[in-house]
């Protein structure tokens, strides 16, 4: 359970990681344990939908080996100018291409670690890209995804007198408020668990991202941002707060 702030260290073997956030900071906590786990592995990493190396070069600062897909062109061009500029050009790879062909891109059963964050509100098949995700690890392979929360989406319209919108949201089975909607689905908390389950992984951990942060008022989380950051790693793992939260992370892994 991730329950305290954690320190990011720049040496080789350990996640150098930008500084902590309350938007960031349970998925870099989670990773670290898992790079900690297997210290002395360099890693063959894909980060799905990774644009432009948030989490892509941190890791191939720590030593391993990070494939980046995304179908933005300028996203990854910066991405390639960043891990220039931060010394690990030779460590990152750029490949375009969006989700719903991800089966066609990688090589099964050739990843250590696959990162899809942000990915599966807004793919035409969600299911096919799980099972493309999972067909990509190698047994024993962990995978962190990241997805909208869709309580999350009701409350916070709602909170901003957007009763139409959070009753469409709430009413429809996808968690989407038609048409309009930037997002083609939300999740629940059982729902994101069950996908990855039927694609064969395991899901061994599921925190909740941003459980306060988008709700508080900006003058709150600025003028107290080591209580909020505390906080939110406190409430993350927690029921019913996880399951409030804007963003549901699951980390999970291909059975050996």
């Amino acid at each position: 359970m991730v329950t305290r702030l954690v320190e990011v260290e720049q040496t080789r073997g350990r996640l150098a990681g930008p500084p902590l956030t309350p938007r960031t900071a349970v998925i870099w906590s989670v990773l670290r344990a898992e790079l900690d786990r297997r210290a002395d592995t360099d890693l063959t990493v894909l980060d799905v939908g990774g644009g432009t190396g948030g989490f892509a070069v941190p890791l191939a600062q720590a030593g391993h080996r990070v494939t980046v897909v995304d179908a933005n062109p300028d996203a990854l061009a910066a991405l390639t100018r960043r891990a220039a500029d931060a010394g690990v050009a030779d460590r990152v790879r750029a490949v375009q291409g969006d989700g719903d062909a991800l089966a066609g891109l990688v090589e099964p059963a050739s990843v250590d670690l696959v990162l899809c964050h942000a990915v599966l509100e807004v793919v035409d098949d969600p299911v096919a890209v799980v099972a493309a995700l999972a067909g990509a690890l190698r047994p024993g392979g962990a995978a962190s995804v990241l997805v909208a929360g869709r309580a999350a989406a009701v409350l916070s319209r709602a909170m901003t007198g957007q009763l139409d919108v959070a009753g469409l949201l709430a009413a429809d089975s996808a968690g989407t408020a038609g048409p309009r909607d930037t997002l083609r689905r939300r999740f629940a908390a059982d729902e994101a668990a069950a996908l990855l389950a039927a694609a064969g992984l395991e899901v061994e951990e599921l925190h909740g991202v941003r459980v306060l942060t988008d709700l508080l008022p900006a003058a709150v989380g600025d003028g107290q941002p080591a209580a909020l950051l505390e906080l939110e790693l406190a409430l993350a793992a927690q029921p019913p707060w996880r399951d409030l939260a804007a963003q549901l992370h699951l980390f999970a892994r291909r059975r050996a």
